[in-house]
């Protein structure tokens, strides 16, 4: 095992790359992290004094998976390239704590992985399907006791949004209900190569003992939030009436907002999740 192997070192990485002749591919949305500063940072709010293993989705070529092991973590790494696995074999295949899993988050299962531990999960994830990774996450949210994820600086912000406000959406209110959501730190696009187009940023979702919603209210819940957010340029009342709630009703949505102490003339990006949920209770009720 290379001691001295340092991932975020151009000087190092690109010889490695080299060896094993592997490009990276913008298809799989592949950008290697060479900030040490951005990789201490997504270190630090995985906080591995609390002793649990770690999933990693994506560890590439292992500077994130090295660095974790290196500080005594179990991780078991899952990738989808296979030709990332020779890499990873030269550099962390001298860590016996580190398992590479080679396969696809979004369709392996999870919970077998998983088991009945608690996790840390981590990852540096392809913008392209930065979404349904983290919904593949939040599913097995109650074995997982925080994220850490590398993600567009947009999507960040979307994530970490309060209501009244332009990022404040549907996935805004999905991860909240299951997760308390931190920005870490900011990520410039020189911080990876090749770079991106765009920048990045470092979250931390922390899981909710319980989540927000009651799975008793949880598909009327997310079908309101959907409709809600749908057509956001208008009023709830028109809105979730347009959507076919209670059946396109206009009355009788407008009556299910006043019961559940909301004004139809508001907007759904104003709604916080609390408001949300009385609304569900009472489209439920009707």
């Amino acid at each position: 095992m290379n001691e001295t192997l340092e991932l975020t070192n151009p000087g190092v990485l690109i010889p490695l790359l080299r060896r094993h002749g592997f490009y990276t591919r913008k298809s799989l949305g592949q950008h290697f992290l060479i900030s040490r500063a951005a990789l201490e940072a997504i270190i630090a709010a995985c906080a591995l004094d609390d002793g649990l293993p770690v999933l990693e989705i994506g560890p590439g070529i292992g500077a994130v998976t090295r660095a974790l092991a290196e500080r005594g973590a179990a991780v078991t790494a899952v990738e989808l390239d296979a030709r990332a696995i020779a890499v990873l074999g030269e550099t962390v295949g001298g860590f016996p704590a580190v398992a590479i899993v080679q396969g696809d988050i979004l369709t392996l299962d999870v919970a077998a992985l998983l088991g009945e531990r608690s996790w840390t999960v981590v990852g540096n994830l392809p913008y392209y399907i930065t979404t349904p990774i983290i919904a593949r996450v939040l599913e097995h949210a109650a074995h997982i006791r925080r994220a850490v994820f590398m993600v567009q600086r947009e999507v960040a912000d979307r994530l970490a949004a309060a209501p009244g406000g332009k990022t404040y959406g549907a996935l805004s209110v999905f991860v909240q209900v299951y997760a308390a959501v931190e920005r870490v730190a900011k990520v410039p696009k020189g911080a990876f190569l090749p770079p991106p187009t765009v920048d990045s940023a470092v979250v931390r979702l922390t899981m909710r003992s319980e989540p927000l919603v009651p799975p008793a209210l949880r598909e009327s819940f997310f079908t309101l939030v959907h409709a809600a957010f749908g057509q956001r340029r208008k009023t709830l009342e028109n809105a979730l009436a347009n959507a076919g709630i209670l059946g396109g009703e206009r009355a009788a949505v407008a009556a299910a907002l006043r019961a559940a102490g909301i004004d139809p003339g508001r907007r759904g990006e104003t709604l916080a999740i609390d408001e949300y949920l009385r609304l569900a209770e009472q489209v439920m009720a009707r």
